[in-house]
């Protein structure tokens, strides 16, 4: 299985949380890191998106073609997360469009086996494999990646 942690780009600033809309800064974080995924995502990669305004504008710059998944909002816990992409076991890759801290402690977990302080930038992905091979199975840091470097 593979795993893409993308983190909404940069959003307005207000209440109600879930209603907070890219910014212009954002969209344009959003469609950089869309232009580079894009041609390197697997055709039947499932794409799993927090229902926040600002992670649905996020992901409809890579593509129309999601789910929208109430236990990746904002608070949701790494376990949550992770059930919901069925890490490590699903087949695949599964991208999920998602906030800060969660992410952070979902990468930290799979990474460290532990939840730790990590923290992803705005519009930033994190590409993670599961890979089995005879000595059991290991993860592999695929790519990590900002908008600007996209």
């Amino acid at each position: 299985m593979e795993l893409i942690l993308w983190r909404h780009a940069e959003a307005e600033d207000g209440f109600p949380d879930l209603r907070r809309a890219l910014t212009d800064k954002g969209r344009a974080q959003a469609k950089k890191m869309a232009g580079w995924l894009k041609p390197r995502l697997p055709k039947d990669t499932r794409i799993l998106v927090s229902p926040a305004v600002r992670t649905q504008q996020t992901a409809a710059l890579l593509t129309t073609d999601f789910i929208t998944v109430d236990d990746i909002a904002p608070g949701a816990s790494a376990q949550a997360v992770l059930a919901a992409a069925g890490w490590p076991d699903a087949e695949g890759t599964v991208v999920i469009v998602g906030h800060q801290p969660t992410l952070g402690k979902v990468a930290s977990r799979i990474l460290l086996g532990s939840e730790q302080g990590l923290s992803l930038k705005k519009g930033a992905i994190l590409w993670l494999a599961d890979r089995k091979h005879n000595e059991g199975k290991e993860v592999v840091l695929k790519a990590a990646l900002i908008p600007s470097l996209a």
